[in-house]
């Protein structure tokens, strides 16, 4: 018996409807932190730019389009393994760009910390879903991507 992590998703619908909360859950993240750029982009991209970040407005951009389209595409399920692998990697470049704790001392060393470190561990939540797949309550089971898993 194939007891895979594609084999539980397809087997309930208990397991989708928990695809479906995670992926929510993670669009939460997302999504409004894409839009407060868009609301925000002068200050936004003044701090990329802090960083040393060159083209700190295309950086800006390039971040919105990850975190508005990768984030919409995992709250309805579109191509979810593909946003999921963007999401992730947007996580872990902004970890190390943006919460290096190491080059800090005491409570902004710490809180940057905790930063970088949920930074990793939501890159890895995105890892598990883009082995997952969406789940049957999906625009990818809906087309019949194959993504249900």
């Amino acid at each position: 018996m194939n007891t895979s992590m594609g084999s539980l998703a397809r087997a309930s619908g208990a397991d989708s409807a928990l695809l479906l909360l995670g992926r929510l859950l993670l669009a939460w993240l997302f999504v409004p932190a894409g839009f407060s750029k868009i609301a925000g982009f002068a200050g936004t991209a003044a701090y990329v730019a802090s960083k040393g970040m060159p083209m700190p407005n295309v950086m800006v951009v390039l971040a919105i389009l990850a975190e508005v389209g990768c984030g919409l595409a995992i709250l309805v399920g579109f191509r979810t393994r593909w946003a999921a692998w963007g999401l992730a990697l947007f996580s872990v470049v902004a970890a190390f760009i943006f919460h290096a704790y190491w080059t800090m001392q005491g409570a902004d060393a710490a809180g940057q910390q905790i930063h970088f470190n949920k930074n990793l561990g939501i890159a890895g939540g995105l890892l598990a879903l883009s082995v997952a797949g969406a789940g049957a309550f999906s625009l990818d089971a809906a087309i019949g991507r194959g993504s249900t898993r």
